[in-house]
């Protein structure tokens, strides 16, 4: 899903600067991806796809095809696509020093995610399987708009690589493990969301079913650096701005 995101925030971006034709073939390819998604999976966002212990839906080989294929067609548009934007001067112009948070604030201020990548910061929290695969991680300085953006066309390059290599790979086995919960016990889940790293905490009551759950959201941690970001920039910027951070409002971009 992280290509997914970053195809439509491209697409949003074109949007805020009055490129209707960004908007437009990104909306395209990023429901391409997910009407794939339906086909195979039953679900366009992949909800309850993922379930304690494993996976919900198998896939056969006919859908793995499917979905490499899928990946080469979208890498030829994409790159298309990237190299339009660079030389869009309007563009380029409204993205470039556009919304800046410096190394130096993204640091301070702990900035994290595709976000902090796009300001210098290295953070990308490595889990299984990505500590095998050993993916690349996209990062930019000028940490503007411009280099937001191209963090997301590098990342999305980056995951479709990442999704060859693992389709490729699947291992033959079950689909799931059998969990069980214990009554009193604590437990933590840390991952790599789109927007950054995601803290899960559970806690279990005396019969053994969830009492408490607490998910710490990426979004939480740069807010902040989002008002800095929009000081001493004209007013219609402001949501192109906001529009490259895609930060979540309800704080659960689970």
């Amino acid at each position: 899903m992280h290509c997914c995101w970053n195809l439509g925030d491209l697409g949003y971006l074109a949007n805020d600067v009055a490129l209707a034709f960004g908007l437009m073939q990104f909306m395209r390819l990023k429901e391409d991806w997910i009407r794939l998604n339906a086909k195979l999976f039953g679900h366009r966002f992949m909800m309850d796809r993922i379930i304690p212990g494993g996976i919900a839906v198998d896939l056969d080989s006919d859908g793995a095809q499917a979905i490499i294929d899928q990946c080469n067609a979208l890498e030829r548009e994409v790159r298309r696509l990237k190299n339009i934007y660079d030389e869009h001067a309007g563009l380029q112009d409204r993205f470039l020093t556009t919304g800046r948070v410096t190394p130096q604030l993204a640091k301070r201020l702990g900035v994290i995610g595709l976000v902090g990548r796009a300001s210098a910061q290295w953070w990308d929290l490595p889990c299984e399987p990505y500590d095998q695969l050993t993916p690349k991680i996209s990062t930019e300085r000028n940490g503007d708009v411009a280099a937001r953006a191209l963090v997301r066309f590098a990342e999305i390059f980056e995951s479709l690589k990442l999704i060859h290599k693992i389709i490729t790979e699947l291992p033959q086995g079950s689909l799931r493990s059998e969990l069980r919960s214990e009554p009193n016990k604590y437990g933590f889940g840390w991952i790599e969301g789109w927007r950054g790293d995601v803290l899960v905490a559970l806690e279990t009551g005396t019969d053994g079913k969830v009492r408490r759950c607490h998910c710490h959201d990426p979004s939480w941690q740069n807010w902040p650096a989002l008002e800095h970001a929009a000081i001493d920039n004209i007013v219609p910027d402001f949501p192109l701005i906001n529009k490259s951070f895609n930060l979540s409002y309800a704080g659960q971009d689970l």
